[in-house]
């Protein structure tokens, strides 16, 4: 089963360019600079699935055209991965209920910070309608495909990765566990995030990704969730081994 990846974003928390700033890739001529909050688009068959709904949201399913999709999957719950949920309504005027798939302790946040979404009474009638299902650090079905969490660790917070079939996608991690790492052996594609040069107390720096990466040893690793603070696209991926490249906003991978 073939499996098509679409980055609709590639930036931090800040995005690039980033607001109020002066370093130099904030002013990059380069497409593959311009970095809208972190999210992918997964398709196989005739099945389309977004991982995170970033506050970008509703340009990156304008930019990539998307015209349905049949769920949304969380990793957790900080605002540049699920502040765009309002903007699932318009898929919920036509397919009625959006899956939302996150942790137990996710949907508990959500449902504070988005009460009038989740409300049962007197729910305002333009408001999007979310199916919210329970995930935990076990396989589960999409459709006809199995997808397994990989549980990592942002900072002190557990937050879930995703491997569809041999494609793994792990964004915001700093740790993860032996038994993880067992579940990632063998990937033709790991997306892995990596902030920054500099050591940062939750995210990857670009020497422990690599690090990484050389542990894991995937066939081809694209870099994501990437800072300002890393470099131009152009000089950083001229450093990186032949196996591993920087993902940019709207590349396409097919496996």
């Amino acid at each position: 089963m073939s499996l098509k990846i679409t980055f609709l974003g590639t930036g931090t928390s800040q995005g690039i360019p980033a607001i109020n700033c002066s370093h130099p890739v904030c002013f990059s001529d380069d497409k593959r600079d311009k970095r809208l909050r972190v999210s992918i688009l997964v398709e196989w068959e005739n099945y389309t699935y977004v991982v995170d709904c970033g506050p970008d949201f509703r340009y990156q399913m304008l930019r990539a055209n998307v015209r349905k999709i049949e769920g949304v999957l969380i990793t957790h719950e900080h605002a540049d991965h699920t502040f765009g949920i309002d903007d699932l309504r318009p898929f919920c005027f036509k397919m009625g209920k959006v899956p939302m798939y996150a942790q137990k302790n996710v949907i508990e946040v959500l449902k504070k910070r988005f009460d009038y979404i989740f409300k049962e009474e007197n729910k305002y009638p333009g408001a999007p309608s979310i199916h919210s299902i329970e995930i935990d650090n076990e396989p589960f079905k999409l459709q006809n495909f199995e997808v397994t969490p990989i549980q990592v660790k942002h900072g002190k917070l557990n937050i879930l990765g995703f491997k569809f079939g041999k494609v793994a996608y792990l964004t915001d991690v700093k740790t993860l566990e032996f038994s993880e790492k067992e579940k990632l052996r063998n990937l033709d594609v790991l997306i892995l995030s990596c902030i920054r040069h500099k050591w940062h107390h939750s995210h990857l720096n670009l020497e422990e990704a690599l690090n990484l990466i050389e542990e894991l040893n995937p066939k081809k690793t694209y870099l994501t969730h990437i800072s300002h603070l890393l470099g131009f696209h152009a000089d950083v991926e001229k450093t990186l081994p032949s196996n591993v490249f920087l993902a940019y906003d709207e590349l396409v991978i097919e496996i």
